[in-house]
């Protein structure tokens, strides 16, 4: 795994696995049941990956959008490719919401609704990271085994 991939906490922050994508836990969670797509390559430029790993985003995405509104609810979901610490590809994937949303004994409002991610509100996960992460991960397993 690349070191864009560990600084997430792989494999503590595992959800979901596909042949060229991770989906991960966000440690910091600005919206409840934000994660963290990173590509299994070393690639640090998107054009970089193969033409797979850019074929395979239709299902992952999918996948994603289908598990998190069963999980959270959201209204809206945000795809950041930031790039600038972690230097592999990788997206933020935020949830976003108006108002809170509860669950695995949490409770996050979405700081920056309407407007852009307030990614400096994020609530850093400890003990509750394997609750959320298990809630989470539920919902995509019941969607990849579909």
């Amino acid at each position: 795994m690349n070191a864009t991939i560990e600084k997430f906490g792989y494999p503590a922050t595992l959800v979901a696995q596909f042949d060229h994508w991770l989906v991960l836990l966000r440690p910091s969670q600005p919206t409840l049941g934000s994660l963290v797509l990173a590509a299994r390559s070393d690639a640090t430029a998107f054009g970089d990956l193969p033409a797979a790993a850019h074929a395979e985003l239709k299902t992952v995405t999918a996948t994603i959008e289908t598990a998190l509104a069963k999980a959270v609810g959201y209204d809206k979901i945000n795809y950041l490719m930031l790039m600038m610490v972690d230097p592999h590809v990788h997206f933020h994937v935020i949830p976003r919401y108006e108002g809170s949303r509860t669950a695995a004994g949490l409770t996050i409002a979405d700081a920056g609704w309407p407007g852009q991610p307030d990614l400096g509100s994020a609530i850093k996960l400890d003990s509750d990271m394997d609750s959320l992460r298990d809630m989470v991960k539920s919902h995509f397993d019941s969607e990849m085994s579909s």
